[in-house]
C-alpha cells in the first residue's frame, strides 16, 4: 500500500501496543492529561476574568474621561461654560460633558433613611453618555438645570423598594430639601443596595448650590473614539494647564486606560500560571520517553525479526514515533475532556460563590494550543527511543532473548 495506507497500519499497530499495556499506558498518558487540562482552565478563567473586567467597565463607560479639579487655591477657576465650550470647540475628540457632583448627606422618603443611597448632581445629557434609558418619567432636562429645580431622577433599586415600581411624583428628602422624582430609570447591573442602580440624580446646579463651596469640581466627558484617547486628554489637560499653569491643579483619568492596564496585568498572570501548568505537559513527555524505551527493549525480539524481514529503519523508527505520539495525542483529548469538566465545576462555584457574571471560558486557542503541544511533546521524546529501536542490529535483537 501507500504511504498513507502504512501510516494508517502504524496507527492501528500503535493503539494495539498501547492497549494490550492498558495501566502502564494511562499512567503515562496522566502527565499530559493533567497538563492540558490545567492549562485550559487556567486561561479559561483568565478569559472570563478579562470578560468580567470589561463588562464591569462597560457599566462604568469606557469612553468617558474622569476629570477632577482640584484648584490652586488662588482665585483662577474654570467654571462650567468653560467645560462645555471645550466641547463645541472641539467636535473631533469631544461628544459631551457632564459636571458631576457628589452631595453627601443623607436622603429620606418618608420617615426612613437610605444609607447606601448616592446622590449625583448631573446635566441633562447624563443619561445618554451613561447610556442609562429611562423607565418612566423623563430624565432631567435644560430648563431644571437652568432654573435649579427640587426635581430627580431615582434608579430602579429605589423605584422597586421604595415606591413599589411607581415613584413619579412623589417625594425624597435630601439633606433636608424636598425633591420631586420626574423620572426612573430602567435597571442597570443587579439591583442591590448600594449599586448602580440604588441612586438620585438631581440637576447639577441644583446640587452645587447645595454643596458648601458652590463649586463644581468634577466632570465627565464624553469622547467621539476611544481609539485616540491620549489625544483627547492632551485637549482637556492644555485648556486646564492654560487656566492652572500646574499639573497638580486637575487630574484626568480614563477608564479604558485602567481597563487596558488591568488586562495587561491579567494576561501576564495568566501566561505566568499557564506556564507552570505547562510544566506538567514536560514532566508526562519525560514519562512518555521512559515507557518507550522500557517498550523498545521489551520488543528487541519483534523488532529484529521485522528488520530480518526487510523492514527498513525508517519503517521501524516511525512505528515508535506513531505509538508515542498516539500516546500523548489521546492523552490530550482526554485531557480536554477533563478540561471543560473542571471549567464546568469550577464556572459553577465562581458563580454560586461570588458573582453570576464569572466564568470559566476555555477559548478554542488555548485547547488547540494544549492538544498541538501535547501531540508534539510524544513526538519529541518518542524520538530518542525510535532511534534506538531503528539502529538495533537484528542480529543481536534475534538473539535477544
Amino acid at each position: 500500500g501507500g504511504p498513507a495506507m502504512r501510516f494508517f497500519q502504524s496507527f492501528l499497530l500503535a493503539l494495539k501496543n498501547i492497549l494490550t499495556s492498558k495501566v502502564r499506558s494511562v499512567l503515562t498518558m496522566l502527565g499530559i492529561i493533567i497538563g492540558v487540562s490545567g492549562v485550559m482552565v487556567i486561561i479559561g478563567m483568565g478569559n472570563g476574568m478579562e470578560n468580567y473586567m470589561k463588562d464591569s467597565f462597560k457599566s462604568l463607560g469606557t469612553d468617558l474621561l474622569t476629570v477632577n479639579i482640584l484648584g490652586t487655591g488662588t482665585s483662577k477657576k474654570v467654571d462650567v461654560e468653560d467645560m462645555y465650550r471645550l466641547v463645541t470647540d472641539n467636535p473631533a475628540y469631544l461628544k459631551d460633558v457632564s459636571p458631576s457632583v457628589r452631595i453627601s448627606g443623607s436622603v429620606k422618603i418618608g420617615s426612613s433613611t437610605l444609607d447606601e443611597t448616592t446622590v449625583g448632581g448631573v446635566s441633562e445629557g447624563y443619561a445618554a453618555m451613561k447610556k442609562y434609558a429611562t423607565d418612566s418619567g423623563r430624565f432631567l432636562q435644560y430648563a431644571d438645570i437652568r432654573n435649579r429645580s427640587n426635581v430627580c431622577v431615582v434608579g430602579s433599586y429605589i423605584t422597586r423598594m421604595w415606591f413599589n415600581g411607581d415613584a413619579v411624583g412623589k417625594n425624597i428628602k435630601i439633606n433636608g430639601m424636598t425633591f420631586t422624582v420626574v423620572g426612573t430609570l430602567k435597571e442597570e447591573s443587579e439591583s442591590e443596595e448600594g449599586g448602580t442602580d440604588d441612586s438620585v440624580y438631581i440637576p447639577y446646579s441644583t446640587a452645587a448650590r447645595m454643596s458648601s463651596t458652590g463649586m463644581i469640581t468634577s466632570y465627565s466627558f464624553q469622547v467621539v473614539s476611544e481609539d485616540n484617547i491620549a489625544l483627547t486628554k492632551e485637549i482637556i489637560g492644555d485648556a486646564l494647564f492654560a487656566v492652572y499653569g500646574t499639573k497638580d491643579a486637575y487630574s484626568i483619568i480614563s477608564m479604558s486606560e485602567i481597563l487596558d492596564i488591568m488586562t495587561t496585568m491579567l494576561n501576564v498572570l495568566v501566561a505566568v500560571l499557564a506556564a507552570i501548568a505547562a510544566i506538567s505537559l514536560v514532566v508526562g513527555g519525560i514519562g512518555i520517553m521512559n515507557i518507550m524505551l522500557v517498550s523498545v527493549s521489551e520488543r528487541t525480539r519483534e523488532i529484529g525479526i521485522r528488520k530480518a524481514l526487510g523492514a527498513k529503519q525508517r519503517v521501524i523508527m516511525q512505528q515508535f514515533v506513531i505509538e508515542a505520539a498516539t500516546l500523548s495525542a489521546l492523552g490530550g483529548l482526554v485531557g480536554i475532556g477533563f478540561g471543560y469538566l473542571l471549567s464546568a465545576l469550577a464556572t459553577f462555584i465562581l458563580q454560586s460563590a461570588l458573582d453570576p457574571n464569572l466564568a470559566v471560558v476555555p477559548s478554542l486557542s488555548s485547547i488547540l494550543t494544549a492538544f498541538g503541544i501535547s501531540a508534539a511533546i510524544g513526538v519529541l521524546f518518542g524520538y530518542l527511543p525510535a532511534k534506538k529501536a531503528a539502529r538495533l542490529n537484528p542480529i543481536d535483537a534475534l538473539r535477544y532473548e
